[in-house]
């Protein structure tokens, strides 16, 4: 009798310890929850509160300027009271766009490289050493572009070198990277099983590749990518050191000209807070705001599709 009483009794402290355990890790996780959600509420009070700052600063503009004439016209001349964007936001796209197009058939290459050829100890040195190119900071790239790329394109076409094509080389490298990463990623993260099936049905390894991996990692692929044109639009630096920073529409791709980040940039400190000009830098900021926010969307649609799948 008197060792059950004593096992009941060391059973009662230790279930006794338990409670006090399970009680204290409770607490710890209501702790963590509140943390949790007051930082979010924090967070999206910010966004929030930078999108409400600038939109209203931005909208003031069109108190002066007709909404029409701002985003259509081409001329940008604030001392004659001519705002009008469009050449910046034609340059931006295009600057983008064609850094994309360097960018996308490089990351992929590379990516079903390191993912489905390179052996173990390749990967191993590579991924690493492609990883370090978004440490670099852009003010590099952009001393790079300033005096190796702009000389060699005034040297091949004989004339000043600045333009949207050094600014897309440079955007290239520097959003390579990114892509290649996620695109890597997505291609090592398919099962198994589509790569033995395509095989055991007789397709070549090529084939394979192509016409299964790839299609299978699409998700994943376009989210890199699009990862890269968030990075291509806001980037400021090093576009601004080989662009050449004219307000114009380019009839070329070695045409001096200005993207929006740079134009902020550029005019920002020549401006007095509340004027119209000032007004319209916010008015361009809230643009390249609503296209990062317009790209998240896209890449949790994108994300949402993928899983339905």
């Amino acid at each position: 009798m008197s060792s059950i009483a004593e096992k009941l009794t060391e059973k009662m402290k230790l279930d006794k310890k338990l409670s006090h355990w399970t009680k204290k890790q409770n607490r710890y996780d209501q702790w963590m929850k509140f943390i949790f959600i007051g930082s979010a509420i924090l967070v999206s009070a910010i966004i929030f509160s930078i999108i409400v700052f600038v939109g209203m600063q931005g909208m003031k503009t069109f108190a002066d300027v007709s909404p029409l004439h701002f985003f259509f016209s081409p001329e940008w001349t604030p001392s004659k009271g001519e705002f009008g964007i469009f050449a910046f936001l034609y340059s931006t796209l295009l600057l983008t766009l064609l850094s994309i197009v360097m960018a996308v058939p490089l990351a992929l290459s590379g990516a079903v490289f390191m993912a489905k050829i390179a052996p173990n100890w390749v990967r191993e040195i590579m991924r690493p050493a492609t990883d370090l190119f978004v440490g670099i900071p852009s003010v590099v790239y952009g001393l790079i572009g300033l005096t190796v790329i702009v000389p060699a394109l005034a040297k091949m076409t004989g004339g000043i070198g600045y333009g949207i094509l050094p600014a897309a080389i440079i955007l290239a490298i520097m959003i390579l990277p990114t892509i290649l990463s996620i695109s890597e990623d997505a291609i090592r993260a398919l099962p198994g099983r589509l790569e033995e099936a395509s095989l055991a049905l007789g397709a070549t390894r090529w084939q394979t590749i192509w016409r299964v991996l790839l299609p299978a990692a699409r998700p994943g692929i376009i989210t890199g990518t699009i990862l890269g044109m968030g990075r291509a639009i806001g980037e400021t630096m090093a576009v601004f050191m080989v662009i050449g920073n004219s307000p114009q529409m380019p009839e070329s791709l070695l045409d001096s000209t200005t993207v929006l980040t740079t134009a902020i940039v550029k005019d920002m400190g020549n401006t007095n807070y509340g004027t119209t000009w000032n007004n319209a830098l916010y008015l361009m900021a809230l643009v390249l705001l609503l296209i990062s926010l317009f790209l998240i969307v896209v890449i949790r649609y994108v994300a949402k599709r993928s899983e339905v799948k």
